[in-house]
């Protein structure tokens, strides 16, 4: 795991073109401590950036930019291919000889010998640019889970990409600000792509592919993969087989490293079946959990139990209110765009690494493939709601009540319309009053976001495409990889696996979200392998005390900002809840509106 850095303007000496990506890669070198490398392409007025995280092909021989010596091909790779070896073995009985032990190798041996429909083959997750020499173009490649980021600005003076945001800090032509951020942010709680902080800046689509022609300075993109949702899959004990079976697979797949690996333990039912699995494939198995002196946010009780049933080296960490005081200004500094998450990434992550581990393993993308949210439930009424008239829906502004309030926010229609009224953290007319703008430019800006017509799926596959799309897409998997990558360490997700997604999203909605406990299905795979204390108990998530840190007095005036009391006082009321104030302390802190 890495990051990668980029630029190309025809208009600016090659010299200054280098020195600029040496700036954006130095900025991003937490993600790369292990070795930090640039290339300059003469001729072509570009550089390309990479700093590396060592954990396949450990030796300085996997270095990046990595050339490949048959096509004087040249990439920047962040990311891993599971099923690397398995394409090697195909590709050497093609005639490619390999001189490293390294997955980037491959992905350049099968760009060379099967172009862009390589990328429909690979399982992993992975984000890169790869240099055409024969063609003169410039690929732009992130995985169909959007597991890890990759940005970009396609301008007149030329392309810019990195692994982060703040990496563009030092590119002139594009500190152009978004002004309208604060809105997304307060509305869903993080910025959904394809917003970000600076206008001119987007991410790269997930499962696309973005072909730049240096000779024209034109930049075309293609899909490789996409997902899909399908009922092939309508017998219950197929499903069950196949659950366990592609699962088990996964997590062998995601196991692979030369360097030392953990699970994230929370006492949950996704990371302790992680956990329970990945035992099963190596005697080195570390685990890594958290706990809280706040009995009721504590699940030690519950990683006990696991860890009590695997041999691996456990180790557990008591977070503390004094030590979440003392970090959170070095958790906000971490973040790459505005979130009103990912604290706890960014303690598990410190402490994971502290043990010696580079890469862990983690339960995301459960929840969203095996109906683990509230929304699952509440997706038939939701999409009846919808169907009133948009004069009625906005009449729920007139009530006290948040949840009524949130009424209007299906006005906008479609899913995002459908998400906001059950996720959205402040209404439109709360943001119009807070950010002082009229609710009629909050409106504006809302609908500018557009998502795909899903109204052709079931009602429980459309609360999985939601929360996989928007809620996952845009702040789970945005904080597991820039709170991770903040302490260089690498985090891995079983369940968004490829063939293992694909299995699951098959398999017809009844049985996929049937039983009579949440996830249902997984559990029934299962469940001779867990103990019944981890999967037959109320869901608590990844939590923190964080409405009780908050309320420590210092935050009502948290680094001098003095218009953070009237939260702060709602917050300590019971009138705000925790993510909506630090959402509030996001805007006026970090990003200064």
């Amino acid at each position: 795991m890495c990051r990668i850095v980029g630029l190309v303007n025809a208009a600016l000496p090659e010299e200054e073109v280098a020195q600029l990506v040496g700036k954006m890669n130095n900025r991003l070198i937490h993600g790369g401590p292990d070795a930090q490398q640039l290339q300059h392409f003469p001729g072509c007025h570009f550089s390309l950036g990479h700093c590396r995280l060592a954990i396949i092909g450990i030796a300085p021989s996997g270095n990046q930019p990595m050339q490949y010596a048959p096509t004087a091909d040249v990439i920047a790779y962040n990311g891993e291919l599971y099923n690397y070896r398995e394409l090697k073995v195909e590709l050497q009985q093609q005639g490619c000889v390999f001189t490293t032990d390294t997955d980037t190798e491959v992905v350049l041996a099968a760009y060379a010998t099967w172009g862009t429909d390589a990328f429909a083959r690979f399982t992993g997750m992975f984000a890169f640019a790869l240099w055409d020499s024969s063609h003169n173009k410039l690929l732009l490649v992130r995985d169909s889970a959007g597991i890890k980021p990759l940005y970009y600005a396609h301008t007149k003076e030329g392309l810019a990409f990195a692994s982060e945001v703040k990496a563009f800090a030092d590119v002139p032509w594009l500190q152009e600000p978004n002004h309208q951020w604060p809105v997304y942010l307060m509305a869903y709680g993080f910025l959904p792509e394809p917003v970000t902080t600076l206008r001119q800046v987007q991410p790269l689509e997930k499962g696309t592919c973005a072909i730049y022609n240096f000779a024209d300075n034109s930049l075309q993109k293609k899909v490789f993969r996409r997902q899909k949702f399908s009922s092939t899959i309508t017998d219950t004990a197929t499903a069950i087989q196949m659950v366990k079976q592609q699962f088990t697979a996964a997590v062998q797949r995601h196991m692979i490293a030369d360097a030392p690996i953990g699970v994230f333990l929370s006492g949950g039912l996704d990371s302790s079946l992680i956990a329970k699995t990945a035992a099963g494939f190596t005697s080195r198995l570390n685990t890594v959990s958290l706990f809280f002196k706040e009995e009721q946010y504590s699940e030690k009780k519950y990683q006990d139990i696991v860890r009590q049933q695997i041999e691996a080296a456990h180790y557990q960490h008591l977070l503390t209110s004094n030590e979440f005081n003392n970090c959170l200004p070095d958790i906000i500094n971490a973040m790459d765009l505005p979130c009103g998450d990912g604290i706890n990434t960014w303690f598990i992550s410190k402490y994971a690494r502290q043990t010696g581990l580079k890469a862990v393993l983690s339960g995301i993308g459960s929840d969203e493939i095996f109906g683990g949210y509230p929304s699952f439930s509440r997706m038939a009424a939701t999409n009846l709601l919808q169907q009133l008239p948009a004069s009625i829906l906005k009449m729920g502004r007139l009530f006290a009540a948040k949840k009524f309030k949130r009424l209007a926010y299906l006005g906008l229609g479609g899913i995002n319309g459908r998400y906001l009224f059950l996720r959205g953290q402040f209404t439109p007319e709360d943001i119009a009053a807070r950010l002082q703008l009229s609710p009629e430019e909050v409106w504006r800006t809302l609908q500018e976001i557009q998502f795909p017509d899903i109204s052709h799926l079931s009602n429980g596959d459309q609360a999985c495409w939601m929360e996989m799309n928007i809620y996952m897409q845009n702040q789970l998997l945005r904080d597991a990889d820039v709170m991770s990558m903040a302490h260089g360490l690498e985090i891995r997700v079983p369940f968004l696996d490829s063939s293992f997604t694909d299995t699951v999203l098959s398999i017809a909605p009844g049985i996929k979200f049937g039983g009579s406990v949440k996830k249902g299905l997984l559990v029934e795979a299962f469940k001779e392998v867990l103990p019944s204390e981890v999967w037959n108990r109320p869901k608590m998530g990844f939590s923190f005390p964080f409405k009780e840190w908050f309320s420590n007095p210092m935050y009502a005036s948290f680094a001098g900002i003095d218009d953070l009391r009237q939260p702060h006082a709602a917050l300590c009321n019971g009138q705000l809840h925790w993510s909506q104030f630090f959402s509030l302390m996001l805007v006026k802190y970090k990003y200064g509106s």
